[in-house]
Formats: structure tokens, C-alpha cells, sequence
């Protein structure tokens, strides 16, 4: 027989759950890490200085504030350290050091704790200071080195340390596609373009962990990817075949980075499925129109960022009807 002394009644719902912040925010990190490994080899040490120094600074900005406003310190959620490697992933590898600490300064004490802290914020953090940064230091943020140049770990990227190359989104800018860049090295990631962006092959890699882990779900990342290759297989640019022009769109710039790994964040994406479907296909919309017609060549940071905007009225317009609800008066007599 049971001791039913020791049973503990509580009201529903009656949820178990493993997964905390913690251990969520530890399955990103883990996912990153085959694009950080691509980015070393690519890149050299340089990319991992920035990486660490950029997440070193998210917790030390996080710990301060906490400080100053008498808060327990939220550092050991992890969600900072997430921020941090995203932002480094967000710049050219001939940025220099102090950038991505005003970077993370701006996203953990603008974006995310003045806010109110995590799950409070109404953007991605990371994004928001990757725009702050394409604000401030355009030039800083528009470095291409080409992929295996020897860099300096500290110091400023000089024209001898690096030649500068152009990414293969700016190429295909002017509808002709980069020339001497096969579709192989997008995919292995042996391009110009920012830290952790340049390698499909890792980003997916990272991306099936997390839906093994169902960290996230499949819905809004294939309604991104699925809705820019609808789109530029349909209208592409130059002469050149409908095919390559859309596998080059969609495996170039930080399309796969910003599907997988900052359009789905919890905080700042739709709960519902058919929300999520409708974020992810306007996140594509936006970012084939700026693509396309905007003054910059990559479109997804702002895409996003656009569309976290508009996160609640999709929750709102997609929101389930609960059981038993009655409709007012006026709906009735519709």
C-alpha cells in the first residue's frame, strides 16, 4: 500500500519539466560550436579571441547592472554567454576588440536588462547590437578578410596582415554571382563574411542538434528558408540559372545563422505554431526585399528585428480559442 501521508496534491497543471533556462541555454551553446570551430579553422585564432572576449563581457555587463539595481546576480542561466557568442558571430573577424565589448554593452544593458531582464527584452539582443554596431562603425563592420589570412590576435587588421575580399552576397548585390566561389564553399563555409555565418554545413549541424534536443521546432526555420528560396528561385537576378541563384541566396550571408539559431528565440518569436509559420515567412520576405532593393547587401539582421516587433499581434491574431469561450454579442449575431 501507498503512504498517501507523503503524497504531495496540487492543482493543475500538472507538468514535468527536465529543462530549465540552464540547460536550454547549454544545448545553444553546444550547437554553436561546430560553426565557432569552422569559424577558427577559416578564420584563425583571432575568431575565437573575439568569441571569448565578447562573452566575457556579456557576463561581466550582466553582473554589474545586476549589482547596481540589488539584483541576484542571472549570469549562471547561461543566457548572457548565448548573447555573447552570437554577437561575435555577428562581426568580421577584422574587428577589433572594443567593438564587440560596446556591442555587448549595448545588447545586455540596453536591449535585455533596462528591460527587464531575460524575457523581458522585445528584440534579440545579439541583433540589436549588431545593428547598433552597423550604426556606429559601417566601415569596422564591412572588413572582409579572405578565408586563411594570417591575423594579429589584438591589434587592428591592416591591408598587410589581410587582403580584403567581398562576400558573396555583395557579388550577387549586382545580380552576377562571385566569381572563383563555388556553391562547396558557402557550404563548408570557406567565404568572406562575418565570424559565424560563412559555414551551412555547421549551422545545420547545429541546428538538428537542437531540434534532436527539441530546443527549438522546425517551424519557423523552414518557413524562412523555404520562403527565400520560394522567392529567388522564382526571381533571380542576372543570367544565371534559377537553381544556383536560389542555392547560392540561400546558403550564403546569415540566413542560416539568423533561421536557426536567432529567429527561433523563445523570447522573441510567436508561440504558436501558425504564428511561428507567419513570423518565419515574413522574416523571408523581408530579407529577399532588402536583398534585393535595400541599400545592403544582407537583410536578415533587420528582417528579424522587424518582425520581433511584431511578434504580439501575431500571437494575438493566432491565438487559440479556449474551450468554452463566448463570443460577444456582436459576434454572435454575425
Amino acid at each position: 500500500m501507498y503512504d498517501l501521508s507523503k503524497v504531495v496534491v496540487t492543482s493543475s497543471p500538472h507538468i514535468k519539466a527536465d529543462d530549465d533556462t540552464r540547460s536550454l541555454m547549454l544545448d545553444v551553446l553546444i550547437a554553436l560550436l561546430p560553426a565557432l570551430c569552422v569559424a577558427v579553422y577559416t578564420f584563425g585564432p583571432r575568431a575565437l579571441v573575439l568569441t571569448v572576449i565578447s562573452m566575457v563581457a556579456c557576463a561581466v555587463f550582466e553582473t554589474i547592472y545586476n549589482k547596481i539595481v540589488k539584483h541576484p546576480n542571472t549570469i549562471g542561466d547561461l543566457s548572457c554567454f548565448v548573447t555573447g557568442m552570437l554577437i561575435a558571430f555577428n562581426v568580421p573577424v577584422a574587428a577589433s576588440w572594443w567593438m564587440v565589448v560596446f556591442g555587448a554593452l549595448f545588447a545586455i544593458i540596453i536591449v535585455k536588462m533596462l528591460f527587464g531582464g531575460l524575457g523581458k527584452n522585445f528584440m534579440n539582443p545579439a541583433l540589436g547590437a549588431r545593428a547598433f554596431m552597423m550604426a556606429s562603425w559601417a566601415g569596422m563592420m564591412t572588413t572582409w578578410t579572405q578565408p586563411h589570412a594570417s591575423l594579429p590576435l589584438f591589434g587592428t587588421v591592416t591591408v598587410t596582415d589581410a587582403i580584403s575580399t567581398a562576400t558573396p552576397l555583395a557579388s550577387m548585390k549586382n545580380g552576377v554571382l562571385p566569381e572563383g566561389t563555388q556553391l562547396i564553399d558557402m557550404f563548408l563555409g570557406q567565404t568572406g563574411g562575418v565570424i559565424g555565418e560563412t559555414s551551412a554545413i555547421a549551422l545545420i549541424i547545429g541546428g538538428l542538434y537542437l531540434l534532436w534536443r527539441k530546443v527549438i521546432t522546425i517551424n519557423i526555420p523552414a518557413a524562412y528558408i523555404l520562403t527565400v528560396a520560394v522567392i529567388t528561385f522564382l526571381f533571380p537576378m542576372g543570367d544565371v540559372s534559377r537553381v544556383q541563384w536560389m542555392l547560392s541566396q540561400v546558403l550564403s550571408g546569415g540566413l542560416m545563422l539568423g533561421a536557426i539559431f536567432m529567429a527561433t528565440d523563445y523570447v522573441t518569436s510567436p508561440v504558436t505554431p501558425k504564428g511561428q509559420i507567419i513570423f518565419g515567412v515574413g522574416c523571408g520576405l523581408l530579407t529577399v526585399f532588402i536583398r534585393y532593393f535595400g541599400g545592403l547587401p544582407e537583410g536578415v539582421s533587420y528582417s528579424i528585428l522587424i518582425m520581433n516587433t511584431l511578434v504580439w499581434a501575431i500571437d494575438k491574431a493566432t491565438h487559440p480559442r479556449k474551450f468554452g469561450y463566448a463570443l460577444d454579442k456582436k459576434k454572435e449575431a454575425q
